[in-house]
């Protein structure tokens, strides 16, 4: 289809196939809007659980509506206490220390490394500062940025040390693995996202994973008192694959205003509500995952292999082509590329240049639209850095880094051909 009609996205409902929308259409048709209420049915959650205890080797899985329940469930399962602090990294989105307040903890801000994530050196300043003044230290969040693993061996020694409890996001990072080993194994116990951009996407999901008997037994309980989303909210979700298989072909045709008026009315939730940008907990929070979603889910694992495989092989043709390219833009932007890393799954791929916001906007121009996770050191604009307790310039490297980065598609629905296009645009 000409480029003029649809664009060069990374962000629009990006893992969505024909499969995909049809699938969405029939469970909407047929097993949400016959029904008066939401279903109930769990057959689809409890398959779900059971494909990635059997995928990750674990014992025990906990399906949720999000990547946000999943961690708020994980931390009162910790029974977390007013004041307890929890180290996560800076150069985040705000649904990862939003959990950890609402379940009465406070977030401490880590720096990041080269690749992204969360840096040792820099924990372990900062766990001696925090012990130095008398609190009480009770886990630490390892973030797998973009798919690249951390530096996972010596974060669990600091952890071990310190007598951390080790909790893996893997919301960016399901199927990469760190020296031969899935991500999600390593810690204490795991989550992963099922969200709109994220490896497979059910709009909407989550999962909590462990090899703990005692963490799932309190979890088990926890998850019982746990409600259903309402009726609406789950019609609202299966409707995005099926409007976005609608905007996206469509996009500079009526497609874009299709998608402003339907952000207007409501008809598409925001990935990140004005409450949590407060640092507030939306009532959606936590609650169970809809069976209807879990189905799409399920229907996306089996293409979790065949969706990484092309990020690694997008990924690998940037690398390829930017090595001939000593600058982007203009000579004096030199930029950075992601770290390489064999386990790595690079749910995009992440380039920094000193004039991104520039870059940004004259690819918007020529219908390419990169991505800017993360524009805020806390994701996304408009997060109130008191309310979630950040300092300003405590953390340099994840502010000079949300600065500077450009992310540019991996997903399925990018050609080779389309990621020719992106790099021949930033030679120019």
């Amino acid at each position: 289809m000409c480029q003029c009609i649809k664009p060069i996205s990374i962000s629009l409902s990006p893992n969505v196939q024909r499969d995909d929308f049809f699938m969405a259409l029939k469970i909407l048709l047929t097993q949400v809007l016959l029904s008066r209420a939401a279903p109930k049915s769990n057959s689809s959650t409890k398959d779900l659980e059971k494909k990635f205890k059997e995928y990750l080797g674990l014992k025990y899985a906990f399906t949720f509506n999000s990547g946000r329940s999943c961690l708020y469930a994980i931390l009162k399962t910790l029974d977390i206490k007013q004041g307890d602090e929890v180290f996560v990294q800076a150069f985040t989105c705000n649904a990862v220390p939003n959990p950890v307040l609402w379940a009465g903890g406070r977030p401490v801000y880590v720096d990041i490394d080269d690749s992204l994530n969360i840096d040792p050196e820099d924990l372990i300043k900062k766990i001696s500062l925090r012990k130095s003044q008398g609190k009480n230290l009770r886990a630490i969040i390892i973030q797998n940025t973009f798919g690249i693993p951390a530096q996972i061996d010596k974060i669990l020694e600091i952890a071990k040390k310190h007598n951390l409890i080790v909790i893996e996001d893997c919301a960016h990072a399901l199927g990469a693995e760190y020296s031969g080993k899935k991500l999600g194994t390593f810690g204490d116990i795991a989550f992963f996202s099922f969200g709109r951009d994220k490896v497979i996407s059910s709009v909407w999901g989550g999962v909590v994973a462990t090899n703990s008997d005692e963490m799932a037994a309190k979890m088990q309980k926890i998850y019982a008192g746990i409600p259903h989303p309402k009726k609406s909210w789950v019609v609202k979700q299966l409707t995005h694959p099926i409007l976005f298989s609608i905007i996206i072909p469509t996009y500079y045709i009526f497609g874009k205003y299709f998608l402003g008026f339907l952000r207007v009315a409501r008809g598409i939730g925001l990935a990140v509500s004005q409450q949590e940008r407060r640092g507030e907990k939306p009532d959606i929070f936590p609650a169970k995952m809809p069976d209807a979603l879990a189905k799409i889910a399920l229907h996306q694992f089996t293409k979790l292999e065949k969706y990484n495989e092309h990020r690694r092989r997008i990924s690998k043709l940037y690398f390829l082509h930017f090595a001939k390219l000593p600058y982007v833009g203009f000579p004096s932007s030199h930029i950075e590329l992601p770290k390489r890393s064999e386990g790595a799954v690079y749910l995009r791929f992440n380039i920094r240049a000193t004039n991104a916001k520039e870059i940004l906007k004259k690819a918007k121009r020529r219908h390419i639209l990169l991505g800017d996770w993360y524009k805020n050191v806390i994701d996304p604009l408009g997060t109130d850095f008191e309310k979630l307790g950040y300092a300003p310039e405590s953390c340099p490297r994840a502010e000079k880094a949300a600065k500077e980065s450009i992310n540019l598609p991996t997903h399925i629905n990018i050609s080779e051909k389309s990621a020719i296009a992106i790099v021949k645009f930033l030679q120019k």
